[in-house]
């Protein structure tokens, strides 16, 4: 019996260990006591074994509860080193403990640029919601990083980036993963770069309000360097002097080369397309992209060397005129070319000069002993006439149509009014003797005047009109005849070229009055040049020679055609 005793008493470290309350202990002592008075029956046995068996499972659980905690709290100290966090995954965050915890914070360096690294944990104390908003999704993810397996103890360079020491294969997701930790590890960002800092700092009250206004519109900024778009417009900044950046494109007309000199360039309103006219009678059209340029149409006119060829600026027709009484029009909706003239009650023998309204509304041709020939564009008739005391040699309109502009023998500039077809000012163009040539800018607030001893000078119109002769700017870079001006769309560019000498083409910078050096190319392949234009937003620009070529030019500087 006492054998017996001995055997169903419980150790002496047990009960020291699990620490058993003093409730517990008289179940014990009463069986005890029960066994110690007499000998036990079948059912006292069954009933201390049972009690046994309770005590000892009770046991377990104490001790899977000290275990637990000791994990814990190990855990809570020196990091996680029994269920470590996986980089780059947000979902894996040990139960128990609350994500507004500022001990504990989720690593998103697989797909943000915050990492487990980050000095500023306070980026991190914001609510999950919040967070799962500013997270800005990856542009691209390669699906094949799940499917592939990298081996990092095999390399001793990538040993470093083990959770464990017996680690070596894990998924490429994973190794993509700890190779960007490991990044951030060695090489921490800057504050000025993370966006969500710069939000939070521009909300503070001691930044400087330089600071302030640096860090206005960072959204913003963001959203532009997401696209492959241009940072600067170009065409809306301002043309620097000194050098002209361009390049040389395929021939404008290299689908179909003129036979003969190239008279008459002008792109239409649309930019896209281009007509071409010149001595060998033909009328071309050419889609213009800079590659191809390919012929849309060519118009043969049997009886007409084609001196000069002008769209309406409204794009509707096409005028064309020749040493001849008469001019053709050519309708480009209907396809319809119409042939009028001669003039009723002149009799010039040539209408081989003019121009047009930028209104659309009106036609001057040069006509005979200082006369200038005012046609309707609609009519298609001679509505009026001016009179200059020498002989007329070029003529322009004003930006609004309402004036014309106009110089010849006599050596001075006349202005026009159309309204009341009266001149209401006349001027000597300084050094002038035989004026040949005149153009207008675009906004009117300068025009050039060259004659046929090389030189330009170009006046501001308003002062022109007060009384004042100075030319603003004299441009002396051409030596001999003057045969052509143009500004272009933004009259920064303003073009001068005389048909009478080689490669003579120059392009002057108009707010420095100074030519650009690096122009005509090096390689003088311009022949002789006889007239230019420049596409309506200013990025293509077209040269006709003697040679019957169009040479195309891309001028860097304008982001449209």
């Amino acid at each position: 019996m006492i054998n017996l005793i001995s055997q169903n008493a419980a150790p002496k470290d047990r009960v020291d260990k699990s620490k058993r309350k003093v409730d517990d202990e008289p179940l014990v002592i009463e069986g005890a006591e029960q066994i110690c008075d007499g000998p036990m029956s079948d059912l006292q046995v069954t009933s201390h074994r049972k009690r046994k068996k309770e005590r000892k499972v009770g046991d377990k659980k104490v001790e899977v509860e000290q275990e637990r905690e000791m994990k814990k709290l190990e855990n809570f100290l020196f990091g996680s080193l029994y269920t470590p966090i996986e980089f780059g995954k947000d979902e894996e965050v040990r139960k128990g403990v609350d994500d507004g915890d500022a001990r504990f914070f989720v690593d998103r360096s697989a797909n943000s640029a915050l990492s487990v690294y980050e000095e500023d944990v306070g980026l991190f104390e914001e609510s999950s919601d919040e967070e799962g908003a500013k997270q800005r999704k990856p542009a691209w993810i390669d699906e094949e990083e799940e499917k592939r397996s990298v081996n990092i103890a095999k390399v001793n360079r990538l040993r470093k980036l083990r959770k464990e020491e017996d680690e070596s294969v894990i998924s490429g997701s994973a190794y993509v993963s700890r190779l960007r930790a490991h990044h951030v590890k060695l090489n921490p960002g800057t504050e000025w770069a993370n966006l969500d800092s710069l939000e939070r700092n521009y909300g503070s009250d001691d930044e400087d309000s330089n600071d302030e206004h640096r860090y206005k519109g960072v959204e913003g900024v963001d959203d532009l360097l997401r696209t492959d778009e241009d940072l600067v417009v170009k065409s809306g900044a301002k043309l620097l002097p000194g050098l002209l950046e361009y390049s040389r494109l395929v021939d404008a007309n290299v689908d179909e080369p003129s036979g003969g000199p190239i008279n008459s360039v002008q792109f239409h309103r649309n930019a896209q397309l281009l007509l071409t006219g010149g001595l060998d009678r033909r009328l071309r059209f050419f889609q213009i992209d800079g590659k191809r340029n390919t012929k849309i149409q060519s118009i043969f006119l049997d009886d007409c060397p084609i001196r000069k060829a002008s769209f309406l600026p409204d794009g509707s027709a096409v005028i064309v005129s020749g040493r001849r009484k008469f001019f053709y029009s050519f309708d480009l909706v209907k396809a319809k070319v119409d042939k009028i003239g001669p003039l009723t009650g002149r009799e010039e023998k040539s209408l081989e000069v003019f121009e047009v309204s930028p209104d659309s509304q009106t036609i001057a041709f040069l006509g005979n002993e200082g006369y200038i020939l005012l046609v309707s564009s609609k009519s298609k008739e001679l509505i009026g006439t001016l009179k200059m005391n020498g002989t007329v040699r070029s003529v322009t309109f004003t930006n609004d149509g309402r004036e014309l502009l106009s110089s010849g023998g006599d050596g001075q500039v006349y202005h026009w009014d159309l309204r009341t077809r009266a001149c209401f000012h006349k001027g000597v163009d300084e050094g002038c003797i035989n004026g040949t040539s005149l153009c207008t800018s675009p906004n009117g607030n300068l025009f050039a005047a060259g004659s046929d001893s090389g030189i330009v000078n170009v006046y501001n119109r308003d002062e022109f009109l007060g009384g004042k002769r100075k030319p603003t700017k004299t441009i002396e870079n051409l030596t001999t005849k003057v045969d052509f001006m143009k500004f272009n769309h933004d009259a920064q560019i303003l073009a001068i070229c005389s048909s009478m000498k080689k490669n003579s083409l120059k392009l002057v910078h108009v707010p420095s009055f100074t030519v650009f050096s690096n122009w005509p190319p090096s390689n003088r392949t311009l022949h002789y040049p006889r007239c230019l234009d420049f596409s309506p937003h200013g990025g293509f620009m077209a040269m006709g020679n003697a040679g019957g070529k169009v040479l195309l030019y891309k001028l860097h500087h304008y982001h449209n055609s």
